[in-house]
């Protein structure tokens, strides 16, 4: 098949980017044609996903939206494979071009805001299905931000979204939690096993006197990394022992998780927490394998927490509320431990982290769930039921409602 797999930008920005950048050396190695187009190469802080040769790069940004559409339909596509993209009018003049296929990574559609969350007067996972109601609930619940104004705005964009998604001859994603909520908006969506990197990079994990901690991802409120602050202490008297936490990642709350933190690390004897700012792809291995936690304390519901199975190739077990599409990786009380999540709290999260830990033989036996459960997240396994997606919606070119 000639696939062109299309993302919003060229950059690793997150987890989006990473699949992508795992994605098109697999296609290659498959033996398709392969073609890479994207709006934007930014931000260019962040390192460039690396295009196979023979794989096709078209910018539009640089070609310019026309040339860069007439190079994609000169090229003539079986299938168009959208991970996300910015420009709604884009989007709809690809649909025209080929049939194509939705990678749904996130709550694209399906929300107002895209963050799935009220956040007054408690931060807490919503299940509501998208449409009028939400601009009610926008102000009071907190869905967004503060003004009506862009509460109207939001509101248009992801009706709009919605509507486009039904145009795709096929959608998938990487989570039951995820196919779920397709299914509430009246769109049928096929879970795929999500490709993990294979790291061999890696070092050998050496167990310590202390609990190393590790978080991983970006630094914005609904990430949870205050909340896991907030749970150091209660984890260091349960655990009677040094604690170490290691924040890899950056963003707008940074600043204000070192503040917390110093005033953690002052109140609290034996804690130790650094934050290494964004740790490039090769290095993040090498901080799983010297972790004993992966912590997930995301507040709002992951899509998936891709970096959940990465971790666990290292046979690194996590601790996480249960949010979204975690259990579809973490395992309860096999591959980690799992905290409430109505509302998320400290307090869940510190009893989470200290069940983990505190038994070395439950935690061996963790770490071997991780382990096995890292296997089942491989590009091979990926592209066995990708390719039939994607056969399927080359075949099916009658209906445009996501049923393939």
């Amino acid at each position: 098949m000639r696939v062109a797999v299309v993302n919003w930008s060229s950059r690793r920005v997150g987890g989006v980017e990473e699949y992508v950048s795992i994605l098109l050396p697999g296609l290659h190695r498959a033996g398709h044609d392969v073609m890479f187009w994207h709006e934007l190469d930014v931000p260019q802080e962040r390192q460039r996903i690396d295009v196979p040769p023979g794989v096709a790069d078209i910018c539009v940004a640089d070609a310019g939206i026309e040339s860069a559409l007439h190079t994609l339909r000169s090229w003539k596509p079986d299938i168009i494979y959208i991970q996300g993209i910015q420009n709604l009018a884009v989007e709809r003049q690809l649909l025209e071009v080929a049939p194509a296929v939705c990678f749904l990574h996130t709550y694209t559609g399906t929300c107002i805001s895209g963050g799935k969350t009220f956040t007054r007067p408690a931060v807490v996972p919503c299940d509501r299905t998208f449409g009028w109601p939400c601009l009610l609930l926008y102000l009071p619940y907190g869905c967004g931000g503060r003004s009506p104004i862009t509460m109207v705005r939001q509101f248009e964009q992801q009706s709009r979204r919605l509507e486009s998604l039904r145009q795709y001859r096929g959608i998938v994603t990487s989570s039951a939690h995820m196919q779920v909520e397709m299914a509430k908006h009246g769109i049928i969506a096929k879970v795929l096993a999500f490709p993990i990197r294979s790291d061999t990079n890696a070092g050998t994990y050496v167990p310590m006197d202390s609990w190393r901690l590790l978080f991983v991802g970006r630094m914005d409120r609904l990430k949870g990394g205050e909340c896991l602050l907030d749970a150091l202490p209660a984890v260091a008297t349960a655990g009677q022992r040094p604690i170490r936490l290691t924040f890899a990642g950056d963003g707008l709350e940074r600043e204000k998780w070192e503040t917390r933190a110093r005033e953690v690390m002052a109140g609290t004897p034996n804690v130790a927490i650094e934050f290494l700012g964004w740790v490039a792809q090769d290095g993040i291995g090498r901080l799983f394998s010297d972790a004993d936690l992966l912590v997930v304390p995301s507040l709002w519901p992951e899509p998936f927490g891709s970096v959940g199975p990465a971790a666990a190739q290292h046979g690194t077990p996590a601790a996480a509320f249960d949010v979204g599409g975690i259990s579809q990786w973490l395992r309860e009380g096999i591959s980690g431990h799992l905290a409430p999540a109505d509302p998320p709290t400290a307090e869940g999260l510190a009893r989470v982290i200290v069940r983990c830990l505190e038994y070395p033989a439950h935690y061996a036996s963790l770490r071997k769930g991780a382990l096995e459960m890292s296997a089942q997240f491989t590009m091979e396994q990926h592209l066995c039921e990708l390719e039939l997606v994607l056969q399927d919606a080359c075949a099916n070119r009658k209906g445009a409602d996501g049923r393939c």
